[in-house]
């Protein structure tokens, strides 16, 4: 099979390839983009993602409890009424005793949560089903656990840097000077690093939470640059051809 150096020098069969490629992974990313925007938005009680939501995430709040902050934020809407929440804040606050739990507590946790935060849903969601589940989240909220976040780290830096690696691969066949695409395909690699760092560095700093949101602002840009330059280059783009003097 020939090797080429540049997309004018694929075939029509490679440039498809190519193309459907690039198309499954930027549809992928826009799915993990919505997946991170649902994941983490409205934390802090207001639509939307914001900073404050990614310090949340990682930091905690740590002037009420996990289960507080749930409440108040994402998870709060889908409470029946605004009088079921203050219920359960009020208990929280009383120091979450036992005896109001099956009369007060229970009832709305089995209206409106246990459909996706029980053990049989299949969801992995933190159970509330019982009491000792449910104290677990009346503690002081620090935001994600070190454990969790060298698990995703782990698949972060795995899936990551392997679909990077593939587009950047295919990107580096475009018609561009050769610095500036030497620069793009280590922007997003870096970006990721960078990301991935920050979630650590946030647990003990919020004010770090402001780096995790541009770095994956600066990942997603150069990400999705290489894809359309490359779409661009694939079928669109003619490059000039330098007649030679004879």
């Amino acid at each position: 099979m020939p090797k080429y150096r540049r997309f004018t020098d694929a075939s029509v069969s490679e440039k498809i390839l190519d193309t459907m490629f690039l198309i499954a992974m930027g549809l992928g990313y826009l799915f993990a983009m919505l997946h991170t925007f649902f994941t983490h938005q409205g934390h802090d009680g207001h639509p939307g993602l914001s900073v404050h939501d990614i310090r949340i995430a990682y930091y905690g709040e740590h002037e009420q409890t996990r289960l507080g902050a749930m409440l108040n934020g994402a998870m709060g809407v889908n409470l029946r009424s605004p009088e079921q929440k203050a219920v359960i804040l009020k208990w929280i606050d009383k120091g979450s005793p036992k005896k109001d739990f099956d009369a007060k507590i229970l009832p709305i946790l089995q209206q409106n949560c246990l459909v996706c935060h029980s053990r049989s849903s299949g969801m992995g969601l933190t159970p509330l089903e019982t009491y000792e589940d449910v104290t677990k989240l009346t503690v002081t909220d620090t935001g994600a656990s070190i454990q969790s976040l060298v698990r995703v780290s782990h698949i972060h830096m795995f899936g990551i840097a392997f679909i990077l690696f593939l587009v950047g691969r295919i990107f580096i066949l475009c018609e561009l000077p050769v610095m500036l695409k030497r620069v793009m395909v280590v922007i997003p690699f870096a970006a990721v690093l960078l990301d991935i760092m920050s979630w650590y560095l946030t647990k003990l700093m919020p004010g770090f939470a402001y780096v995790v949101y541009g770095a994956g602002v600066l990942m997603g840009l150069s990400f999705v640059s290489q894809i359309f330059i490359s779409i661009y280059q694939l079928w669109i783009y003619k490059p000039k051809v330098i007649p030679v003097e004879m």
